[in-house]
């Protein structure tokens, strides 16, 4: 029998996060965004951000615009939440995670990015990047690793200025951290992982420098390695189980590689939705685990990598629906024009 996806109830889920965070994900406001990101990109994933009035898109703008750091020099950005009030401004800085998502929820949003202080977000993104060409989250002191990169490479894409980067070190880094069995990990000599290497692949293609940076032998491990990676669903790393999320990081990965027709998308289909709850909403780690908001929003975006009917097509390198990513070149072409 073939199961069809609860889109009425997935996006019931995602509005119930905009108004409120339930208790067990209380411990997350300081990275609120996040949350936010994953509800708003969601329904745009959906179709549904029409649930949302026009009062409530304004208000989301502005709370996100609030997050921002304007000004600050190398501490500019945005943060997670509003916990660190303004009246407590010295302790203000960006994180690339928050800068990355707030950005793009507010092209989610339909925002032209009007108030964005962009030449600072950029000093901010130069002021993060390590001698090794991997950046830190924030100036204050953070892990250091692919993750990051891919924010870096984001923000630079989407504010359409790759001045803050250092692109010689970044993709040194990337090659550095090419594992022995063809993925690669979170940094030089660390374990392939399905997240990192779909930060490192994508950060390549948005710096413009996949398939020069990359050798067709190594793109085709890497290929290779990706497409190793599926049981029925996909999981991260070998060894492990199916997990609904590695549906984009992976397929997304598969996609960039222009691969992803080797793969099942019958057997990637059917183990997405053993995952979601078709009553109360949502889709989750595996199929004995709880919906949260990251599982919902990534396997929508698996599922739609695959064309599943009633789902937006979705940008793979900018994770972002296809619409907010013509809404930001109709924004460049504005820029462009200035």
């Amino acid at each position: 029998m073939t199961v069809t996806l609860a889109k009425h109830q997935h996006a019931k889920y995602f509005q119930r996060f905009i108004h409120l965070l339930p208790n067990q994900l209380a411990v997350h406001d300081s990275i609120r965004l996040t949350m936010a990101f994953f509800a708003l990109s969601g329904l745009d994933v959906l179709n549904s951000l029409d649930v949302l009035s026009e009062q409530k898109r304004s208000e989301a703008i502005e709370w996100i615009y609030r997050l921002q750091v304007r000004g600050a020099g190398p501490r500019s950005g945005f943060q997670g939440s509003t916990s660190v009030p303004k009246e407590a401004s010295k302790y203000q800085t960006g994180h690339l995670a928050m800068t990355y998502l707030g950005l793009a929820s507010l092209l989610t949003l339909g925002d032209d990015l009007s108030r964005i202080d962009k030449k600072s977000i950029i000093q901010g993104v130069r002021a993060c990047q390590n001698d090794d060409g991997s950046f830190t989250a924030t100036l204050t002191g953070s892990e250091s690793d692919m993750r990051f990169i891919y924010c870096a490479c984001c923000i630079s894409a989407i504010l359409d200025d790759w001045s803050g980067i250092d692109k010689r070190k970044a993709i040194n880094y990337i090659k550095e951290s090419i594992s022995y069995d063809g993925g690669i990990g979170q940094g030089p000599g660390l374990e392939s992982h399905g997240g990192s290497t779909f930060c490192a692949v994508a950060s390549l293609l948005l710096m413009d420098n996949l398939t020069s940076a990359l050798s067709e032998k190594q793109l085709n491990r890497l290929r290779y390695w990706c497409l190793m990676r599926q049981i029925g669903g996909f999981h991260g790393r070998p060894n492990k189980p199916e997990d609904t999320c590695y549906s984009f990081w992976v397929g997304a990965t598969l996609q960039i590689l222009g691969v992803r027709h080797l793969t099942d998308a019958t057997e990637n289909r059917a183990y997405v939705l053993t995952t979601q709850d078709s009553v109360l909403g949502g889709l989750s780690k595996f199929d004995t685990s709880a919906p949260d908001p990251l599982h919902t929003y990534l396997g929508l975006c698996g599922l739609s990598l695959l064309g599943e009917p009633g789902l937006q097509a979705v940008n793979a390198a900018l994770n972002i629906s296809q619409s907010a990513f013509d809404h930001l070149e109709e924004i460049h072409k504005i820029w462009a024009g200035d």
